[in-house]
């Protein structure tokens, strides 16, 4: 992906430089499983992990500082222009439906952090908290997502789940959100998940529609670029998930979207470029 020489984003906060600054996470092993599979990018999920987790945190252990590597630098600053080109993004297709874009904020952490939704750790994976407008990520998991589940890896694949993140954001502003949840009331959990699902879709195909408008713009596509993309979607379905971690699939309890469904919607999005054409809701039965 072509990233470097461009504008980067004032909205990211690194504190990877700190120590204990969140609350230590007592048992740590099969409850960052769990969560991992509940909650791979974590989506809206993040109110979730926070449930989760409040019932788990020890105590607070001291804050330290260090400085941050060479490498750690230029993961920072690559962060800092796939969050610009997206406030660049969706500032305009906001500005196409006559709507103002809100810019959210992106948190770079390592091991464990606090936020509005309560506690998480790096097993919860990357998440949208809609308490802060706010994206958790602690970067190692790109490297899970390698060496665990199977994914190609590349820059382009962090800036898929990036988008993906931020499409979350965009279902915050616009609504879809809310109205999600309140359909949610009422039904069984398999319906209830179905609606999740969708959810999820539609912040794949955001991320493709972003992926769209950003190569117009400013031409960032390198051979090989949408490959990776397609491979972190293939990696974090759920039927993939499930096939790896479990050894069966229970279809039921998806609530992220299969595979072939998460590549789909995000193809969709890149293809078309329309951001009415994302009704995930209309689609998923």
């Amino acid at each position: 992906m072509k990233w470097q020489g461009r504008r980067q984003s004032d909205n990211v906060e690194d504190r990877r430089g700190m120590s204990g600054g969140g609350k230590a996470i007592a048992g740590g092993g099969i409850i960052g499983i769990v969560i991992l599979l509940l909650n791979i990018f974590g989506g809206e999920n993040g109110q979730m992990v926070g449930t989760i987790l409040q019932q788990t945190q020890g105590q607070a252990a001291p804050t330290e500082q260090r400085d941050l590597t060479a490498a750690e630098i230029e993961e920072q600053q690559f962060v800092k222009t796939i969050l610009a080109d997206n406030e660049d993004v969706w500032t305009k297709i906001f500005e196409e439906n006559n709507l103002r874009y809100k810019k959210p904020k992106i948190i770079l952490f390592s091991g464990s952090v606090q936020t509005a939704c309560g506690g998480a750790t790096s097993a919860s994976g990357p998440f949208y908290c809609p308490g802060d407008q706010k994206v958790y990520m602690d970067l190692t998991f790109f490297e899970e997502l390698k060496t665990k589940f199977g994914a190609q890896g590349g820059d382009f694949a962090t800036a898929y789940v990036i988008a993906h993140e931020i499409g979350h954001h965009v279902q915050t502003l616009l609504g879809t959100s809310d109205k999600m949840r309140k359909m949610q009331q009422g039904k069984s959990q398999a319906e209830a998940n179905k609606l999740s699902v969708a959810l999820e879709l539609q912040a794949d195909f955001y991320a493709g529609l972003w992926t769209n408008y950003n190569q117009k713009m400013n031409n960032i596509l390198e051979i090989g670029d949408i490959d990776e993309a397609l491979s972190a979607a293939h990696a974090v379905g759920d039927d993939a998930i499930q096939a790896k971690m479990q050894g069966h699939i229970v279809p039921e309890s998806f609530t992220h979207g299969t595979s072939e469904q998460r590549k789909y919607w995000f193809m969709k999005g890149y293809k078309t470029g329309d951001i009415n054409l994302g009704n995930t809701f209309a689609e998923i039965k």
